[in-house]
């Protein structure tokens, strides 16, 4: 029996049980689920299957010492007790990466000086020579991570992060990385069984990981390489043999549909998946949502509208607006999942969302949200809203005058006022106001009573909120951001990446 070991495999915030479920299915053990990360134990074999397969994954780590520090003395020390010859040698680069959360340790650059020393050191003393480090392409890439006066020092089986996949030619302005969408995708339990549409596909993310999770196409085909080929102990016949088969890729009999209303980015979105080789299972159109048409067969929608963070549009409350009634109107009997960022944004929807997790995306907190659309003949559906809520037949669930609970003015409907007789007045909640008694009144002095003249009531709301009536409104200045100008870094290798039989033709 091979060597079991432990490994963390690192991930988004959100991720963490779509990334345990693959872990699962992959036939790794003793799987534990933490912070943006899942550990689990496996052999050499099922580490190149974690980084070769897994969607929702960003590196695989293999934990090489675990010890306590609580000054960088301790640090070095530590560091250098380790039997280095078994990882490096002098003719070999390496690079280390440190993330760090303490008080002891305030500065992650400074941790990553003292670990360099602490391997060059060691091999000064044994060799008279030492390793070079390489920041960019490294033969050995280390990853210390300290938390508080915890320290794991690993090794990075992985080299460039696993969401870049190789198959991006090019993109469209702030992209959704891919294994974000692939998570998403996931998470909704779409696994080929239907069509799926991304009505606002960009440069064609979502679209080409729900094809990969369609017809079971490993990610780590389209990639050059991976850090553990460069380890003293690779063993490239085991890995050729993971890297060729095909055996689980699957057929996928429905289809993949990409809407976008820019030229450009459809254009981006066609050498992209053509790339990936998935052009026969997706379908591209240039068309924006407003036109959006009820689907013929059965549909699940997934979608990554603009937050008016990195990408802004002008009216983006009534972008949001229109969703919810393209929606309603033309994706009856479906469902849909919406990753937003702001809260007033699900509001305008005016749909109620069945489920909602928190994922991020960056540095974004977002929500996705599920909506199941049903017409006027699910009456039961409404019945689940909860008890004490005013409930109305309105076709999908739609209910225009409660935008999420949010306090507003209501004005009073016709009919409802009418002015008092002398003597009729009643105080309006129990409790609230007392009639006067007898005495009390005193007429006002001539000049001091001014009547309202119509228009002249304003209701107050609270400072923030949203109500339907500001969905014309252009926001002031708050769902502006900055577009992230750093371009991503390409992983090189020396191994081609593999295209899938089934589209080489």
């Amino acid at each position: 029996m091979s060597e079991q070991f432990e490994m963390i495999a690192k991930t988004f915030q959100g991720l963490e049980e779509i990334l345990a479920e693959e872990l699962t299915t992959l036939g790794a053990n003793d799987i534990q689920i933490g912070r943006r990360m899942v550990s689990f134990t496996g052999d050499k074999r099922m580490m190149y299957k974690a980084n070769f397969c897994l969607r929702t994954a960003i590196r695989i780590l293999k934990p090489i010492k675990n010890f306590t520090a609580k000054d960088a003395d301790e640090v070095y020390n530590q560091i250098q007790a380790i039997p280095w010859e078994e990882y490096l040698d002098v003719n070999k680069t390496f690079a280390i990466d440190a993330v760090v959360f303490s008080e002891e340790f305030r500065h992650s650059k400074f941790v990553s000086y003292k670990v360099k020393d602490a391997i060059v050191d060691y091999f000064r003393e044994k060799t008279g020579k030492r390793p070079s480090v390489r920041i960019n392409n490294p033969d050995v890439l280390l990853n210390i991570h300290i938390a508080h006066t915890t320290c794991t020092l690993s090794l990075d089986s992985s080299g460039e992060s696993l969401h870049r996949r190789g198959y991006r030619q090019e993109q469209v302005e702030a992209p959704l990385n891919e294994v974000l969408a692939a998570g998403m995708v996931l998470m909704t339990g779409w696994r080929g069984e239907c069509d799926l549409i991304d009505p606002m596909c960009g440069s064609g993310t979502i679209p080409v990981e729900a094809a990969l999770i369609a017809r079971n196409i490993a990610p780590g085909v389209f990639r050059k390489g991976f850090a553990f080929e460069k380890w003293v102990d690779f063993d490239s016949e085991m890995f050729d043999e993971i890297y060729n088969d095909d055996s689980q890729e699957r057929e996928f009999t429905h289809k993949i549909y990409g809407y976008d209303n820019s030229p450009k980015a459809n254009e981006i979105a066609t050498h992209n998946i053509k790339a990936a080789g998935v052009s026969k299972d997706v379908t591209l159109k240039l068309q924006p949502f407003q036109q959006f048409e009820q689907p013929q067969e059965k549909s699940i929608i997934v979608m990554n509208p603009p937050y008016g963070e990195r990408i802004s549009t002008n009216d983006l409350l009534g972008l949001y607006q229109m969703i919810g009634e393209r929606l309603k109107h033309a994706f009856v009997g479906n469902e849909a999942w919406v990753l937003s960022y702001r809260e007033e944004c699900f509001d305008q929807i005016g749909l109620k969302a069945s489920q909602k997790v928190p994922l991020f995306n960056g540095a974004l907190e977002c929500e996705f949200r599920k909506y199941e659309i049903f017409d006027g003949k699910y009456k039961e559906f409404k019945s689940q809203e909860g008890e004490g809520e005013e409930k109305k037949e309105t076709e999908g669930g739609y209910d225009a005058s409660k935008p999420r609970e949010r306090k507003e003015f209501k004005p009073r409907g016709e009919g409802e006022f009418r002015p008092r007789r002398e003597g009729e007045f009643k105080p309006r909640r129990e409790g609230e106001f007392k009639p006067r008694r007898e005495g009390e009144y005193k007429p006002r002095r001539e000049g001091e009573y001014k009547p309202r003249r119509e228009g002249d009531f304003k209701p107050k709301r609270e400072e923030g909120s949203f109500t339907r009536d500001d969905r014309d409104r252009k926001p002031r200045g708050e769902f502006r951001g900055e577009r992230d100008s750093r371009a991503p870094r390409e992983f090189r290798g020396n191994r081609e990446p593999r295209i899938p039989k089934k589209e080489e033709e």
